[in-house]
């Protein structure tokens, strides 16, 4: 019987987001819409140069999966975070900050020493974002740190796409994929980064496997994936490496493929001012979505909603209010 949602493993980070100008992006020779692996001397040294940019002074825990993670716990689901943090004070701030968001994980004692990763979260003003990332200790999660009970006793497990970058967490992204599949958990990843896509597609297809029961992208990403350039042939070539899948489209929506029906998900019209956090709020919200009865249609929609609503505000998750109330609506209609 599977008792927990979704069982989640990805990078954990503490964010700090920065506002930042194309200009000065093009300047200090960022470049824009992407996350880019920087050591922690050069993210030290963009911190200094754009302190005065600061738009979120207040740490924020983060990592593309924990994000969604956190997201299909604050709608009411069950869910389980791997992970790995420092014994420092943002390590100890991080794993406080999943206790509260209702998210299980290994727990707190026995902290290695080290230094919990950070990004910064670089925003431009058409709301695009690009981040700078230091995985700290996080670089070096590997098997250990997965918990094979929570795995089986899951309906879905979620990776991101952006353990490929380390060798320790591929293999554990591996690893957790055929725990899974012994169990009969579900397989759900995300592509993560067209910048995965690019330069790290076949450490990619190592973690996914022959197949995944559920994939997530961006249109580039499904693009460059399936080396199509229209939205018909990529979905086509997406059926080759998943049996169900869902590309966000930006302001065009959603477009999410149930196995057996297409189904094109209605944008909700917003003033964007942050989309760091969009793509891993649609995951979560799906993911509770289709974990607790709702078929992928009415999912999408919740996603799609719950996305919007997210790049509303500064910062990649919304409070835990926000997503009752979101829910509450979308089940009064």
């Amino acid at each position: 019987m599977k008792t927990l949602d979704v069982y989640g493993i990805g990078a954990a980070l503490v964010d700090t987001e920065i506002e930042i100008s194309d200009a000065e992006l093009a300047t200090y020779g960022i470049e824009k819409g992407v996350m880019t692996l920087v050591d922690e001397t050069r993210q030290l040294e963009l911190i200094n140069l754009l302190d005065n940019h600061l738009v979120m002074a207040k740490r924020a825990s983060g990592g593309s999966a924990a994000n969604s993670i956190m997201a299909v716990a604050s709608f009411g689901g069950s869910a389980y975070q791997s992970c790995k943090v420092a014994g420092d004070d943002n390590g100890r701030f991080y794993l406080d900050d999943l206790s509260k968001a209702g998210v299980s994980h290994s727990g707190v004692e026995h902290l290695p020493e080290g230094t919990t990763g950070k990004c910064l979260v670089l925003i431009t003003p058409d709301a695009e974002r690009t981040m700078n990332t230091y995985l700290g200790i996080s670089e070096t999660l590997c098997r250990k740190n997965l918990n094979l009970d929570a795995i089986a006793s899951a309906k879905y497990i979620y990776t991101e796409g952006y353990l490929v970058t380390s060798p320790t967490g591929k293999d554990a992204a591996i690893e957790c994929r055929k725990q899974a599949e012994e169990a009969g958990t579900k397989t759900a990843f995300s592509l993560s980064d067209p910048g995965m896509v690019e330069f790290f597609r076949d450490g990619l297809q190592e973690m996914i496997g022959e197949h995944v029961d559920l994939l997530f992208c961006n249109k580039d990403e499904a693009f460059s994936w399936t080396g199509t350039s229209s939205l018909d042939d990529a979905v086509e070539g997406m059926k080759q490496t998943a049996s169900t899948f869902a590309i966000t489209l930006g302001a065009e929506g959603a477009f999410v493929f149930d196995g057996e029906n297409s189904h094109r998900i209605a944008p909700t019209a917003v003033t964007a001012v942050d989309t760091n956090g969009a793509g891993d709020m649609f995951a979560g919200a799906f993911l509770y979505g289709i974990t607790n009865g709702m078929d992928y249609r009415q999912a999408g929609e919740l996603a799609s909603i719950a996305s919007a609503t997210v790049v509303t505000q500064f910062g990649p998750r919304l409070a835990v209010e926000q997503h009752h109330s979101l829910l509450a609506k979308y089940r009064a209609r």
